[in-house]
């Protein structure tokens, strides 16, 4: 069984993949199956060269990982060729991370006995990804769980599969048949894999899929990273730089990052400078050139649908440039809404794409309560000259990872990972490797 997939710049098809059924599913998680024993009875040193032979093949094969994703994303080689650098570097921080991983308690801590604690891999895990980073995300999950010695079959969305199943070809490769296979196919073949028999499923998408797989996980470990909407207080004091860098994170891969900016709010006083500032500063980008189309129609439908709903008593738009061919392509411009309600469809849904809406607050206590006022607690940013005021309203702040007079800036070694309706979990960081271990603690009577 064959998908036709659909170049996001031009909205042509550009070719097909296969969709798994049960049986694809079986013998993947079969396969992944037979060969934990092998990798996960490696030292970690053992399997950390296997994994910077695999960043090195990426690394060496840069453009053809550039080609593949911008493939299906339809994003410009100035995001994607930074995107498979960070993966190079995800794998090799996870190689490194795993040897230096310490037990939490050893030694003489019961009289007349020695203890010690074994972080143990799950042993096969289900790794679902999204097609804002097919890649990306795919290490995000993958690196740690292979570092911590599990076999992982992992499914790319539908209309991405392009970079994940030429990574997986390369693990083949390089780490050995079954530790890292690729499970293309739609969402059905996403519910077959988590209702497999795996040990573990690592699932990143929305609310709704999410609360979906931790029901067909049926009570097996699950990691959920389930969307943002995340706020971006801006003071009165905020850095001259703030409007260009908050229009450059809401349009970095078109808005369709969990932790993009999407609610500005600032205080009455100051509310009309920042419209008229970020009017200024979006209109500055231009898709196109500075950044790609949306991913897929049913993400075109839903972006025109909430700004059709919106009630903002102002929108200031930019404008769309596409390259020739591409008219057809689902492109859309970035935008910035004003005077709307805090109700707003536009304020409490995840938009998902270049929108920026405004929000104004009496004084700073009603900012923080306003941006607590939806679900998602994934990520946040505070724009002020004052250290300590910023880094008072970071810590007040409900989100997983807060940024003060930037956004969007992350690293191998720091975590992220949601809170409420964005899921739970770490990613990132040497924190993610016990999220793919558990824990046995071994006594002995001297």
């Amino acid at each position: 069984m064959q998908t036709t997939l659909v170049d996001p710049r031009t909205g042509r098809d550009r070719g097909t993949a296969p969709v798994g059924r049960e049986s694809e599913a079986r013998s993947a998680v079969a396969a992944a199956r037979a060969a934990l024993p092998g990798w996960r009875g490696l030292t970690p040193a053992q399997r950390s060269r296997r994994l910077e032979r695999l960043a090195a093949r990426v690394e060496e094969h840069a453009a053809a990982f550039v080609a593949a994703e911008a493939a299906g994303t339809g994003k410009p080689d100035s995001e994607t060729a930074g995107e498979v650098e960070q993966v190079a570097d995800l794998l090799r921080f996870y190689a490194s991370a795993v040897r230096a991983q310490t037990v939490p308690a050893a030694g003489r801590l019961v009289d007349g006995h020695e203890s010690w604690v074994r972080w143990e891999p799950l042993g096969v895990v289900g790794v679902v990804v999204p097609w804002n980073y097919p890649l990306l995300m795919a290490a995000w999950r993958c690196a740690p769980a292979l570092a911590a010695g599990n076999t992982v079959v992992a499914k790319p969305a539908e209309t991405t599969p392009d970079s994940l199943l030429l990574l997986a070809g390369h693990a083949a490769e390089t780490l050995g048949p079954g530790v890292l296979t690729a499970l293309a196919g739609d969402r059905r073949t996403g519910r077959l894999l988590v209702e497999a028999d795996v040990d573990m499923v690592a699932f990143t998408g929305s609310a709704a899929a999410g609360a979906d797989v931790a029901a067909r996980a049926a009570g097996r470990r699950v990691s959920l990273e389930l969307g943002g909407n995340a706020p971006a207080l801006v003071l009165p004091d905020a850095p001259d730089d703030t409007w260009d860098r908050l229009a450059a994170a809401c349009t970095y891969n078109t808005g369709q990052s969990c932790a993009a900016p999407a609610r500005v709010i600032t205080l009455r006083s100051n509310y009309e400078h920042v419209v008229e500032r970020l009017a200024a500063a979006i209109r500055e980008r231009l898709a196109g050139r500075d950044f790609g189309p949306l991913n897929n129609p049913d993400q075109v439908a839903r972006y025109d649908g909430i700004v059709a709903a919106s009630a903002a008593g102002r929108t200031f738009a930019a404008d769309i440039a596409p390259g020739p061919g591409e008219e057809n392509g689902f492109w859309r411009p970035a935008r910035v809404l004003a005077d709307l309600p805090d109700d707003d469809p536009a304020v409490v849904e995840e938009v998902f794409g270049p929108l920026l809406t405004v929000q104004r607050a009496g004084d700073p206590d009603a900012a923080v309560a306003l941006a607590g006022g939806v679900p998602q607690a994934l990520a946040a940013s505070v724009w002020t000259r004052d250290l300590a005021t910023g880094l008072e309203l970071a810590g007040r702040l409900n989100a997983g990872e807060v940024w003060l007079n930037c956004h969007l800036v992350q690293t191998a070694e720091l975590p992220h990972g949601g809170r409420g309706a964005s899921g739970h979990g770490t990613d990132l960081s040497t924190l993610a490797l016990p999220e793919y271990q558990r824990p046995k603690t071994v006594t002995a009577r001297l």
